[in-house]
């Protein structure tokens, strides 16, 4: 735990920090709003791909959708608490550049730029502290040793956000007319569809089994003390 906390720690800031300090020799006109901008998608489609490709070997390594254990279940949750409270700043530094590039004159990391910035983004700021907050705990210590497959589905709904990053990096580099941008369109409806609406009915069926079995062993047990005592000696 301890240990990859200090890594992701690491990790995600310090990608950052070099996708940033990258783009000032590769992109020298650009501001440092845009060097900003395009790093925090970099980092994101980064941790999404990490989060789906362990979704998918969760989910494809529990056959007993209740009981079966994989430690990326447990291990990747401690990746993504580095990684939100990385993200709210990152989003913080976006906003505080775009209100500067408006004429907005807030001083930064001031209570003022900091009130504007969590009323703006308040959805995507609720979002993160609901997984760090909530989530992070369920996930971690409530639900004990159970469900480490649905997990594993949960992480799998970041599919999308590669896709979705590149969308806004291609507008970015105004290349939003090219054929790359409207094949990325395709795959961002059907990576959504597939990741955020067909996920839950999945999920359900996968469950669904174990209710059958369920409805089975009741069936059974209601046969077994239902039958009356000449019933049963005969």
């Amino acid at each position: 735990m301890w240990r990859t906390l200090a890594v992701a720690s690491a990790f995600f800031p310090g990608l950052f920090a070099f996708c940033v300090r990258a783009l000032r020799w590769a992109a020298p006109g650009w501001s440092l709003k845009d060097r900003i901008l395009l790093s925090g998608r970099l980092v994101s489609t980064v941790q999404a791909t990490m989060a789906t490709v362990s979704g998918l070997t969760v989910v494809l390594s529990c056959e007993d959708v209740v009981h079966d254990r994989h430690w990326l279940a447990v291990e990747y949750v401690w990746v993504l608490v580095p990684y939100m409270t990385y993200d709210i700043y990152v989003m913080y530094l976006c906003h505080w550049h775009k209100s500067r590039e408006k004429g907005i004159a807030e001083r930064k990391h001031s209570l003022t730029s900091v009130r504007s910035f969590l009323l703006q983004e308040r959805l995507m700021v609720t979002h993160h502290l609901f997984i760090l907050i909530v989530l992070t705990p369920v996930t971690q210590h409530f639900r004990g040793e159970l469900g480490d497959f649905f997990v594993g589905c949960i992480f799998t709904a970041e599919l999308s956000t590669p896709f979705v990053s590149l969308g806004k990096i291609l507008m970015q580099l105004k290349m939003q007319d090219t054929l790359l941008h409207k094949v990325n369109g395709i795959l961002i409806l059907v990576t959504f569809f597939l990741c955020r609406i067909l996920l839950f009915p999945f999920m359900y069926a996968a469950y669904g089994r174990q209710l059958y079995w369920f409805t089975l062993i009741c069936r059974k047990a209601a046969r077994l003390y239902g039958s009356s005592p000449a019933d049963k000696s005969s």
